[in-house]
């Protein structure tokens, strides 16, 4: 690896300890220590980008998703074969039978018996059960890999995370809404770190909205409290309760505009270089998504067999560009006319930040 200081190119015996033994000096990460991908000038190289050369905070959790070098993604797959109690109850008391057959008759009938008995029991023993295996999903590095080398290893070489990053772990205070003045609308965010980043950026305050951030199943009671008159602009993941929100929120707030800026699940649901994961607690059905959500047949099939694409790994730039002409629609929008806002978010097919990361897929998958 290079030296983040010196620029020497350095053999894994010239930095033991993480210690440069050209220049003396410390660095943070080591691709033998922490992974494939993971040293300094990458991590700076991706920060600066993520962060628009300095013009945009982004949180820990989104340069996360865009220092990741792999995604993994299985599908489930059925039991295979049968239980070895059940093949042995089966094999055992028939190859028995054949063996005292074997004995008690002669000649030819005899042998075949003994012979049969012996082809039971090795076809028993090579007969292999697979237990069914559930569809799984993962990133490397591991989102707790990649924080604790962040906020342990590399905050105690440099004293801080890199230039523009923030911490959006829940036990650290989040940054505060800057400026005052009445509310045009609502900006209701499902995503923890979507919404620290916002605020960290004044996205908010610029567009003269209120940040609300609550999970889908309370994003009803959260909104009770609002005047019903500010038109409230959802940001979600392509989820399958994410693709429900929107819908559900018109039902319970007839009167109030409500735009859906979430990530569409068609989107990313064929690309590649989109982040794929699985979640283990999806009971949406297909069909609801279709008559509700108004989704395709395919898409509908896609997040209710548990896919999901989280709102935070879309480049930090283009997620506040799509968040400040969500708001800007919204304030347009009718009230007698909601459904006229949706469909206007195009999420543009762009590939994300150059980061010279090679994709490792296996099964159905994206980088």
């Amino acid at each position: 690896m290079i030296c983040p200081h010196c620029a020497a190119q350095l053999a894994a015996r010239e930095r033991t300890g993480q210690t440069c033994a050209r220049c003396a000096h410390r660095f943070a990460l080591d691709p033998k220590v922490h992974g494939r991908g993971m040293h300094d000038l990458r991590i700076r190289r991706i920060a600066e980008r993520a962060t628009d050369g300095g013009r945009l905070k982004v949180t820990l959790t989104q340069l996360w998703y865009l220092s990741r070098v792999s995604t993994v993604l299985w599908d489930a797959k059925p039991a295979h074969g049968i239980r070895p109690g059940v093949r042995w109850l089966v094999a055992a008391p028939l190859a028995l039978l054949l063996l005292v057959t074997g004995n008690l008759v002669h000649g030819m009938a005899g042998a075949v018996a003994v012979v049969a008995a012996v082809v039971v029991v090795v076809v028993a023993s090579s007969l292999r059960y697979r237990p069914a295996v559930r569809a799984w999903s993962s990133i490397t590095p591991s989102e707790s890999a990649f924080r604790q080398a962040m906020t342990g290893t590399w905050r105690t070489v440099y004293e801080q995370l890199p230039p523009g990053v923030v911490d959006d772990d829940p036990r650290v205070p989040a940054p505060r809404e800057s400026g005052g003045g009445r509310r045009e609308a609502v900006v209701l965010c499902t995503d923890h770190a979507v919404a620290v980043f916002l605020r960290a950026n004044a996205v908010p305050a610029r567009l003269k909205a209120r940040l609300v951030e609550a999970e889908p199943a309370a994003a009803h009671e959260a909104l009770a409290d609002l005047p019903a008159g500010l038109p409230v602009v959802v940001l979600h993941d392509a989820s399958a309760l994410g693709a429900l929100l929107a819908p559900l929120l018109r039902l319970a707030h007839p009167g109030r505009v409500v735009v859906d800026a979430g990530l569409p699940v068609s989107a990313v649901r064929t690309r590649r270089d989109a982040v794929h994961r699985i979640s283990t607690t999806s009971t949406v059905d297909a069909a609801d998504l279709r008559s509700v959500a108004g989704l395709s047949e395919e898409d509908a099939a896609w997040l209710a067999g548990g896919r999901w694409s989280p709102l935070a790994a879309v480049p930090p730039a283009r997620l506040e560009a799509v968040v400040t002409a969500a708001v800007e629609r919204a304030l347009s929008a009718r009230p007698a006319e909601p459904r006229s806002t949706d469909g206007f978010l195009t999420w543009p097919a762009e590939a994300p930040p150059k980061a010279g990361d090679p994709s490792r897929t296996k099964g159905t998958t994206a980088g």
